[in-house]
């Protein structure tokens, strides 16, 4: 038998917005969309990274001496780290103990992720919750993810997905016979503009959430909704409209952009792209809900 792995980068129990019910969130690393307001960057790389939490670092040198690849190098006593000669080996992390040096994500087997799962099974039961699998994008890991979505529902645990939709359709359908329930992105219908901000084109998603649309009707459609990039009328009247056109339970959730994953982007070595952009403010979603409710859609705003 294969055992299958995957590189988890977090895996979240008690949480309440991402399905129904109390739930474990599972997350995977390896995203084919690079969304500029990402609030989980650490997810976007396939790959374990390094993350530098600076506030933390006390100077103890000790990463310094135990780096062999040279990436660490001290300057009147300040610690500078060369990303481009960093092969992330962990050694650095495992002396440095102000936890000022972090790897993110770890290779798990399916059987690794799922004894933390069951753990929470009777909190499931009571509310009606299960398992989330997030990221990152769960089809990048698509046979992993089958897998552990087949070992959860043998044991009677509720399953759930959020997909950006990218991914060879093949990877989806293997997922629908062990899914519960689809939380699926959409950022816009404006192929330009989803070029522009994700980097890839929404050809493929639209066409996917309509061939998924045949095989199942437990599908949440979920839009982040980011001030000057898809929060005008127009923006939500399209996505309205072409949920209105697919033959499922019809189900909108609106997510307000926010600033909580910012601090992740120094930690990984990146630039934030929107250092001065405010979250939508309560008035402006609202409204945005009731355009979505004026097309007979269930419309619900996840803050």
């Amino acid at each position: 038998m294969v055992t299958r792995k995957a590189i988890i980068f977090d895996i979240q129990r008690y949480a309440i917005h991402d399905g129904p019910g109390i739930r474990t969130l599972v997350f995977f690393k390896g995203c084919p969309l690079k969304c500029d307001w990402c609030s989980n960057p650490e997810s976007q790389n396939k790959s374990v990274e390094l993350a530098l939490f600076e506030h933390l670092c006390i100077g103890c040198q000790y990463c310094f001496e135990k780096c062999t690849q040279g990436a660490i190098s001290v300057n009147n006593e300040v610690l500078f780290t060369d990303r481009s000669k960093c092969g992330v080996c962990g050694a650095c992390t495992e002396v440095c103990y102000s936890g000022a040096r972090k790897i993110i994500g770890r290779e798990m087997s399916v059987s690794e992720v799922f004894e933390q799962v069951k753990q929470d099974k009777c909190f499931y039961r009571r509310s009606n919750g299960g398992v989330t699998l997030g990221g990152g994008e769960v089809t990048a890991w698509a046979e992993f993810a089958r897998d552990l979505l087949q070992k959860c529902r043998d044991d009677r645990i509720a399953t759930a997905i959020e997909t950006c939709g990218y991914a060879p359709w093949e990877k989806l359908e293997m997922l629908v016979p062990v899914t519960g329930l689809f939380l699926y992105d959409l950022k816009t219908m404006d192929d330009e503009k989803h070029r522009k901000y994700t980097g890839v084109s929404n050809g493929r998603i639209l066409g996917n959430l309509l061939r998924l649309s045949l095989l199942t009707d437990q599908i949440v459609v979920r839009v982040p909704v980011v001030p000057g990039i898809n929060d005008s009328e127009k923006d939500i009247e399209e996505i309205a409209r072409f949920v209105k056109k697919i033959s499922v339970s019809k189900e909108v959730h609106l997510l307000p952009y926010h600033r909580l994953g910012q601090s992740k982007y120094d930690q990984i070595g990146r630039k934030y792209q929107f250092p001065d952009l405010n979250p939508p403010s309560n008035e402006k979603m609202s409204g945005l809900k009731g355009i979505v409710l004026s097309f007979d859609i269930s419309c619900r705003i996840e803050n």
